[in-house]
């Protein structure tokens, strides 16, 4: 059960008669939070900072805080979001309340109090911050070696949509030339096989495909499953059906 519908091959299920559903809307909040805990955690070192103190390190330091390069400020970064669905739009409230200028890219512009940018390069030049947060039903890599490095070496990548969307060799090679700041990935393009080329890395905060991973939401997706079943067994277009 899930919302993504890019691992279905839905042409095939049609010409079959096979009815497909999705948890539509189940996930939203908790992606939307993930991507801003993500966002939070690379711009202001928190995974770096947690690893310093376990380890022992701060009380053997010269001084408080010496180790630690000084962090990102994340109230009022540009923030420039790759899909404005659902769960962009869920992501854009949430950015919005960090007094965070909030721009988009979509196949058109929305009736969203967000500003439209029909071209991605130029959406990651005007940004700090770009969030992928689209469909990937088409499969092809959006965020490339040139996107990234648009985005610059101030900014940030944060992928909770498909890890697909991404061309990791073009992100690891951004990462290791400096071309940008930073990365926050939930999903990745071989899962569960992450990169091992990011594991070393402080400038990158790593989860393993969890966005919906809370009680209240894992309840909620499997609550929509049963009532899809029942409406199937009892002869009715089930809920969540994908078109």
């Amino acid at each position: 059960n899930g919302v993504g519908t890019d691992a279905v091959d839905l042409a095939y299920a049609r010409d079959r008669g096979i009815q497909v559903t999705a948890t539509i809307g189940a996930l939203t909040e908790d992606v939307a939070d993930l991507a801003m805990g993500l966002l939070i955690s690379v711009c202001r070192g928190i995974c770096s900072g947690d690893r310093f103190v376990r380890a022992g390190l701060w009380a053997t330091s010269p001084t408080p805080l010496a180790p630690l390069p000084l962090a990102r400020q994340v109230s009022g970064m540009r923030v420039g979001i790759v899909g404005m669905g659902r769960v962009g739009r869920a992501v854009a409230q949430r950015a919005a309340a960090f007094g965070c200028p909030i721009h988009y890219t979509d196949l058109q512009a929305l009736e969203v109090p967000y500003t439209f940018e029909a071209d991605l390069l130029q959406l990651a030049r005007d940004c700090d911050a770009l969030i992928l947060a689209a469909a990937a039903d088409k499969g092809e890599a959006l965020v490339t070696r040139e996107v990234l490095q648009a985005l610059g070496p101030e900014g940030y990548l944060i992928n909770i949509a498909r890890g697909k969307l991404v061309d990791e060799p073009a992100l690891l090679a951004a990462l290791h030339a400096g071309e940008i700041a930073g990365a926050a990935l939930d999903v990745f393009a071989d899962e569960p096989r992450a990169p091992e080329a990011l594991f070393e890395r402080e400038d990158v905060v790593l989860q393993p495909h969890r966005a919906s991973a809370t009680v209240q939401t894992r309840t909620r997706m499997g609550e929509m499953v049963v009532a899809s079943l029942v409406d199937v067994f009892a002869g009715k277009t089930p809920q969540g059906l994908v078109r």
